[in-house]
C-alpha cells in the first residue's frame, strides 16, 4: 500500500490505491515540502524520514524534482539568519516607489500588471512567464513596456536585488513554491487564490511568512471591497439578528472542454519547468491555459477557483474559523470530458452554534436564490445578500438597506502595506485566506473521497 500523507495516515489508512492517492495528493507529502516545513518551524511533519521520493523517469534539460527541491531546501537554510543585501527591501522609506514584478501573466496577471503598473507608488519592473507569447502580451502598450525586464525563469526574476515585491498568478501547483522561494529572496508576496495546492502547504507558507516577517497578501479581494467590508461591519452591529446560517453560492455554466489529444508543447514553452513539482504527464491543450484547474496536479477545482471567494466572505461574515465537522457531497453529474475536478458540490461546514453552507452547479446558466456568485447570511430578524447588486439587507417586515462604504483596494492595501512594511495592515493576510483555502482543500478531501463527514485538527494537522 502506499504510504499516505502523515497528516492523514492514520485516519485514512486504505488498501484502495485511489483512497490514498486522493489523501496523498490533497494534504500534501513530498520531501520539499516536508524539507521547507523543518526549516521554518523546527517540526518535520509526522512520517517524514527525510528519505528522498522517487525521480521521474525522464530527465528535464531545465529543472530536475531534485533540483527543485534542493534549490529551495538550500535556499531555506537562509531562514536561520536575517536575509541582508545590499538594500533591505520591505523597510525602505514610505515615500519610496515599490518597484514590483508579476510571475504568471494569464488572466489573472495580466490584470496584476496593469494594475500595479497603474497604482500610485508603484511601478512594475519584470515579468515572468513561460509562454513567450503571454509575456510579450501582458505589458504591451505600457508606456514603460521598454523598461520593464522579461524573464522565463522565475529564479532569475528573483535574484534581482531591486524588486520589492512580486504578485504570483501562476497554475495553483506553483503558488506555495515560488511564494517560498520568493520570502526567501527577500520579497513580500501576493500570492493569488488558492494560496496552496495542499493544506501541508498553506500551513507552511504561514509558517513561512511568520519567519521572514514580510507582507504575505491573499488574492481574495472581496476583503478589500468597501462596500463588503462594510456589510460585515453591519453584521457584527447585529442588522440582521443572530446570523446563524451563511450560504455560499456558485452557481453558474462552464462548459464541456471535451476531450484533448497528447501534442507538443508550444514553441519556445519549457514544459518540464511548468510541470515544476507536479507529476510527469504527456502535454494536452486541455491541460495548457485555464483549462489546467480542472485536473487535479496543477489546480483544485471550481471551489477553490471561483466558490473560494464567496466562501472567504462567509468564513469573514460569520467571524469563524476552522469548523467542528465538515460534511460533503458531490462530484461529476454533467461533464463526460477531461474533467477531473467537480461540476456539482454541497458542502456543509458545522460549527457549534452555526453552519456556513457551499453550494456549486457548474451546469446552470440561471440563478440561485437570486444569484450566481454571491453569499447569502440568514439572521433572527433578516437576511444580507453579497452579490453582483451590491450588499443589501433586507429585514423579516421586508424593509431593504442597501449597504455602501469607502476604501483602498486590495492592490493599493498591498502597496501601501509593503511600503510602511507593516504586514499587519493587510486586508487579506495569509493567515486569513489560508483558513478559506484549507477549508476548500477539505471539502474536496471529502468530495472525492465519495462523501465523508471529516474532522479538522489546525493544531495536530490531523484530519479524521
Amino acid at each position: 500500500m502506499p504510504q499516505v500523507c502523515g497528516l492523514v495516515e492514520q485516519e485514512f489508512r486504505s488498501d484502495d490505491a485511489k483512497t490514498s492517492g486522493i489523501c496523498q495528493g490533497a494534504l500534501g507529502t513530498g520531501r520539499g515540502v516536508a524539507m521547507f516545513e523543518k526549516r521554518f518551524t523546527g517540526v518535520p511533519r509526522p512520517g517524514y524520514t527525510g528519505t528522498e521520493p522517487s525521480e521521474r523517469k525522464n530527465t528535464m534539460h531545465a529543472i530536475t524534482r531534485r533540483h527543485f527541491v534542493n534549490t529551495l531546501g538550500k535556499s531555506a537554510i537562509l531562514a536561520a539568519t536575517p536575509f541582508v543585501h545590499s538594500r533591505v527591501r520591505g523597510q525602505s522609506s514610505p515615500n519610496e516607489t515599490l518597484n514590483h514584478a508579476v510571475i504568471g501573466t494569464g488572466g489573472q496577471g495580466s490584470g496584476h500588471c496593469k494594475r500595479f503598473n497603474s497604482a500610485a507608488n508603484c511601478q512594475l519592473v519584470a515579468v515572468c512567464d513561460l509562454d513567450p507569447e503571454r509575456l510579450d502580451r501582458s505589458i504591451q502598450g505600457f508606456s514603460n513596456e521598454s523598461k520593464i525586464r522579461k524573464y522565463g525563469d522565475y529564479r532569475k526574476l528573483l535574484e534581482d536585488p531591486s524588486v520589492d515585491s512580486v504578485s504570483i498568478a501562476t497554475c495553483d501547483h506553483w503558488h506555495t513554491p515560488l511564494a517560498l522561494a520568493a520570502l526567501v529572496a527577500g520579497k513580500h508576496v501576493y500570492v493569488e487564490k488558492p494560496c496552496s495546492h495542499t493544506v501541508q502547504e498553506t500551513n507552511l507558507l504561514v509558517a513561512a511568512s511568520e519567519k521572514f516577517g514580510k507582507c504575505v497578501q491573499h488574492g481574495t479581494q472581496y476583503r478589500s471591497t468597501a462596500d463588503v467590508q462594510a456589510g460585515v461591519r453591519a453584521l457584527r452591529d447585529g442588522v440582521i439578528g443572530r446570523v446563524l446560517t451563511a450560504k455560499a453560492i456558485n452557481h453558474q455554466l462552464r462548459k464541456p472542454i471535451g476531450r484533448s489529444p497528447v501534442s507538443n508543447p508550444p514553441n519556445g514553452v519549457d514544459y518540464d519547468l511548468w510541470l515544476g513539482p507536479a507529476p510527469k504527464h504527456d502535454f494536452t491543450r486541455n491541460r495548457w491555459h485555464y483549462n489546467w484547474h480542472w485536473f487535479w496536479d496543477y489546480g483544485c477545482g471550481d471551489l477553490a477557483n471561483d466558490g473560494i471567494h464567496q466562501l472567504d466572505v462567509a468564513i469573514w461574515g460569520m467571524d469563524a474559523g476552522y469548523p467542528d465537522a465538515i460534511v460533503t457531497s458531490g462530484g461529476q453529474l454533467f461533464y463526460d470530458d477531461d474533467h477531473e475536478t467537480p461540476d456539482t458540490q454541497t458542502i456543509v461546514f458545522q460549527y457549534a452554534r452555526m453552519q456556513i453552507i457551499y453550494e456549486m452547479r457548474l451546469w446552470a446558466p440561471y440563478p440561485m436564490e437570486g444569484h450566481d456568485n454571491g453569499t447569502v447570511f440568514y439572521g433572527t430578524d433578516g437576511k444580507m445578500e453579497f452579490g453582483r447588486r451590491g450588499v443589501i439587507a433586507t429585514l423579516k417586515d421586508g424593509d431593504e438597506k442597501k449597504i455602501t462604504g469607502n476604501g483602498p483596494n486590495i492592490v493599493d492595501n498591498f502597496i501601501e502595506s509593503v511600503r510602511a512594511n507593516k504586514p499587519e495592515h493587510l486586508n487579506a493576510p495569509i493567515a486569513k485566506g489560508a483558513v478559506s483555502a484549507n477549508l476548500c482543500h477539505l471539502g474536496n478531501i471529502g468530495t472525492r473521497l465519495g462523501g465523508l463527514k471529516l474532522e479538522y485538527d489546525p493544531d495536530m494537522g490531523r484530519v479524521t
